[in-house]
């Protein structure tokens, strides 16, 4: 069966997003530059600069190879309105994604078809349901819960994750969103799998214990 598992830079205090991350924002609290030193080592990875069509070059190393082999598992990405709003302005018109991609949202909206195989699809039924699709259409493969926060932990509160990712940057945000909070009493546990030293990011793995 797919996994579901969730593939995240996060700041060291914890947070996922700067305060005011908003497209209409672009000089608030200096986010852009707090974004770009949270997601450094991954834009200088060869594997994110072919997805993105910047051109040749990029590193090659163990990080890259980290970054290809989470692109290939997978079959379908879920993420919140909020996410999808803010990308539908600043993805290129081949969307990075190149799967299905359920976005939850209160919107009726009709599938959103680009170039290179990225669907939007907007699920007005919940996080079951949008997970429900997910596994239907990821052809075996493994299922990725993009974000933002509050989607990460409603998922969380549905003990649906099976794995998490967090490249665990050494930049300080102070304020923003925040990945692990409004959980309650989560009924999940993990345990560390692995863990990769980057420059710019620590990469850590963790698997859910089995009860």
């Amino acid at each position: 069966m797919s996994k579901v598992f969730v593939n995240v830079g996060l700041s060291l205090d914890g947070y996922l997003a700067p305060d005011g991350m908003t497209m209409e924002n672009p000089g608030y609290k200096n986010w852009g530059a707090k974004w770009g030193a949270l997601m450094s080592w991954l834009l200088k990875q060869q594997h994110m600069r072919d997805n993105l069509k910047l051109g040749p070059g990029g590193e090659t190393g163990a990080e890259n190879e980290l970054a290809r082999r989470t692109s290939e598992r997978i079959g379908a990405n879920i993420m919140g309105k909020r996410m999808f709003d803010q990308g539908e302005r600043v993805w290129p018109e081949e969307a990075p994604f190149h799967t299905p991609v359920y976005v939850l949202t209160n919107q009726k909206r009709e599938p959103w078809v680009r170039p290179g195989g990225t669907t939007f699809y907007f699920v007005n039924d919940g996080p079951e349901r949008a997970l429900e699709l997910a596994r239907a259409s990821a052809g075996g493969r493994d299922i990725r819960i993009a974000g933002g926060a509050d989607v990460i932990q409603q998922y969380l509160k549905l003990n649906a994750i099976d794995e998490l990712e967090i490249a665990l940057a050494p930049v300080l945000f102070g304020s923003g969103r925040r990945l692990f909070e409004n959980l309650g009493e989560p009924a999940s546990t993990f345990r560390i799998d692995n863990v990769l030293h980057g420059q710019a990011a620590t990469h850590l793995r963790y698997v859910r214990q089995q009860a």
